[in-house]
């Protein structure tokens, strides 16, 4: 049979309040208040008593007492019956003030709950005031809520009031388990005056337990509706067997579902906080990524301004580290990490390298180098874009760069060019031709022949054939082939490294260099106190290191003007082209030198541009070779240079030269000690004895002609 709230409650009929008066029913055969009792008094008024009793409030039991009085004073039977008549009356009347009363008090309580409810801020408070409210009108021992739990398929204790029993808090019940279970199933309340009695529920062990620890008897549920839809179950259970009247049902209703309100308002707010949240969290993304953007752009500006402005590498390098607040480096290729570049160009983007951040500087499969971002180990997606884009700029930089200089060398080899071959080119076209260049032709310079030394560049060269059988007699010419074109390929690159590296150093110092005869020949201008010798041997040096290679320079004598004489530019280059074939010979390559530095040898070495020019060499000659001596004769007044002519023409014996002059032998050797202290120890060594010998002659036959 069903029990559920749509009939009549088990036990008693759900009568309502107004039409049942509290107290003892009247006797078999009585008639029911309402049921034909006339409204109008006697003139003795017997309903007296029972006003004063109504005013004042007084029990159900007081309103037996006027009756009993007036039988024991001996009233009539008429009186008697007036009296049960307004008793009636006022326990009727009694009730329905009672009514009102629960009423009002209820009515009180949802009104309450409407105005937490207006003012939720914790839907736990709001639920166990829910909770509370309905223990205290419905009169029961517990009050508790489940929610439904969609995810598990089953409800959770949720609000309890009046629970003793943890087993019972922690209860989880399934769909269509126990009383709560098939409110929550079938949206209907249910009421049980003994919940173990009870037949129409699923009985589970796990729930049973529970309530018998709790020790629950009577238990009313009413489903938690929001819209069609169950959302839990809201409970009022007393632990004594009882009837729950069907104006309590609806009491309970009522609560429950001001707490489906209370949830949905909570669910609504939570919602909208998360939204909110989520609103602000959009927000600072969004402002972080305007401010990524804005400092994007503020580089892109920055770099083209720089672009614009002809800035060069490490002026993109600063604008970019002042952007991203960090240090920002360009390394050449070679010093850069070789595994991090490759990485970086392999897949075009900058690449995390320990505490650093690497974007290979590249153009057309050539490595041109890196941009290092120190000190940022955690870089945004946008600045890691941006130092990307900054490597592209300073690639862009690079190759803009490479192509100036190269324009350059060809225009500064052009001129030289001109110079060499054309020595009757009008010197104003020179001398403009060559301020566009930055270089001043009528200040002294000098010719200086390159080349990079055979034997240094085979000893850096690619290993000969392993030791081992002669080859087949089939394959040595087809390996001789290879082994010349790998030769001539190296010598190619080789002469191209070197024309690279002069045509810088020409740059640099304001001269001109060009490729010719199979080497490079460069016009450097000449610095105040530096001799042309000295100028060989630097640059010899400085394109050494460059090309990483032994590199042999013939120097000229110095050109006072080239711009005001051409032609002694192609003479002093056919010096210079002499002067390096004698370092080759002499075994001095990857040396620099002049003519002057060759001794005796300089003066054939030398050209004959005028008669001045060769007297200045031979005067020059004479002053290196024995210069200090002629010198410390004339300020001592001394016979050294006489003492040296005697020791040569004596087969350089001291016993024949003290014949010679006169002298004690021990003042031959004494002048000889002073002679080895002016030119050097090794001055009878026999190349220095021989320059020596010639010095002197010539010094002699100068002497006879300025006489």
């Amino acid at each position: 049979m069903d029990r559920s709230l749509s009939g009549r409650l088990p036990g008693r009929p759900l009568a309502h309040p107004a039409q049942r008066a509290p107290g003892p029913r009247p006797a078999t055969g009585e008639v029911e208040p309402g049921e034909g009792i006339p409204v109008t008094m006697p003139d003795d008024q017997p309903e007296t008593p029972y006003l004063e009793l109504l005013a004042r409030g007084a029990p159900a039991e007081a309103y037996e007492r006027p009756v009993l009085r007036a039988r024991a004073e001996g009233a009539s039977a008429a009186r008697l019956a007036a009296l049960e008549r307004a008793k009636l009356l006022a326990l009727r009347v009694r009730g329905e003030l009672e009514g009102r009363r629960r009423r009002e008090a209820e009515l009180s309580a949802l009104f309450e709950t409407a105005h937490d409810l207006a003012g939720l801020r914790d839907l736990d408070a709001v639920l166990q005031a829910i909770v509370q409210r309905a223990r205290s009108l419905l009169g029961t021992e517990v009050a508790y809520l489940t929610l439904n739990d969609p995810q598990a398929g089953d409800t959770y204790m949720r609000v309890t009031d009046g629970s003793v029993s943890a087993r019972f808090q922690q209860l989880r019940l399934g769909m269509g388990e126990g009383l709560g279970g098939l409110v929550a199933q079938t949206a209907r309340p249910y009421v049980t005056e003994s919940y173990f009695d009870d037949e129409r529920f699923q009985h589970t062990r796990t729930i049973d337990s529970g309530v018998k620890d709790e020790g629950l008897a009577a238990i009313l549920g009413v489903p938690l509706m929001l819209g069609s839809g169950v959302i839990g179950v809201l409970f009022a259970a007393d632990r004594r067997p009882r009837v729950f009247e069907r104006e309590q049902v609806a009491l309970l209703g009522s609560f429950a579902a001001h707490a489906a309100v209370a949830i949905d308002t909570a669910n609504l707010l939570a919602e909208t906080r998360s939204a909110l949240a989520e609103l602000e969290a959009a927000n600072e993304i969004i402002r972080d990524r305007s401010e990524v953007i804005e400092r994007a752009s503020e580089v892109h500006d920055r770099l083209t301004e720089l672009v614009l402005r002809g800035g060069g590498v490490h002026d993109v390098a600063a604008a970019v580290a002042e952007v991203l607040s960090g240090t920002v480096e360009f390394t050449e290729a070679h010093t850069a990490p070789a595994a991090a570049v490759d990485r970086s160009r392999a897949g075009g983007h900058a690449v995390r390298h320990g505490e650093d951040w690497i974007a290979a500087v590249s153009a057309g499969g050539e490595l041109l180098g890196a941009l290092v971002l120190r000190g940022h180990p955690r870089l945004d997606p946008v600045d890691q874009r941006t130092l990307e884009r900054a490597a592209m700029v300073t690639s862009l930089l690079l190759l803009a760069r490479r192509s100036a200089d190269e324009a350059e060398q060809r225009v500064r080899g052009e001129l030289l060019d001109d110079l060499l071959d054309a020595p009757d080119r009008e010197p104003r076209l020179l001398r403009e031709r060559a301020a566009r260049l930055r270089a001043d032709l009528d200040a002294p310079h000098v010719v200086l022949d390159a080349g990079i030394d055979p034997r240094g560049a085979a000893s850096g060269g690619a290993p000969g054939p392993a030791a081992g059988p002669p080859p087949e007699e089939t394959d040595e010419p087809d390996r001789t082939g290879r082994a010349h074109r790998a030769e001539g390929a190296d010598e190619a690159a080789g002469r191209q490294r070197l024309w690279a590296a002069a045509s810088h150093l020409a740059a640099t110092r304001h001269g001109l260099a060009a490729a010719r005869d199979g080497g490079t020949v460069l016009l450097l201008p000449l610095a105040d106190g530096e001799g042309a010798d000295s100028l060989a041997r630097r640059t010899a040096c400085q394109l050494g290191t460059a090309v990483r290679a032994a590199v042999t320079v013939g120097a000229s004598a110095p050109v006072s003007a080239p711009a005001a004489r051409p032609g002694e530019v192609a003479s002093a280059y056919a010096e210079a082209r002499r002067c390096l074939e004698a370092l080759r010979v002499l075994g001095r390559g990857g040396q620099g030198a002049a003519a002057e530095d060759f001794g005796f040898l300089g003066l054939l070495l030398g050209g004959a541009r005028d008669g001045a020019g060769d007297a200045a060499r031979v005067e020059g000659f004479i002053a290196r070779t024995i210069g200090a001596v002629v010198d410390y004769d004339a300020r001592r007044g001394t016979d050294l240079v006489r003492t040296l002519d005697a020791y040569f023409a004596s087969g350089m014996s001291p016993a024949r030269t003290k014949d010679e002059l006169h002298v004690h032998v021990n003042t031959v050797a004494q002048r000889l000690e002073r002679v080895g202290r002016l030119l050097g120890p090794d001055w009878q060594s026999p190349s220095r004895a021989l320059e020596v010998q010639l010095a002197l002659r010539l010094h002699r036959l100068a002497s006879a002609i300025a006489r």
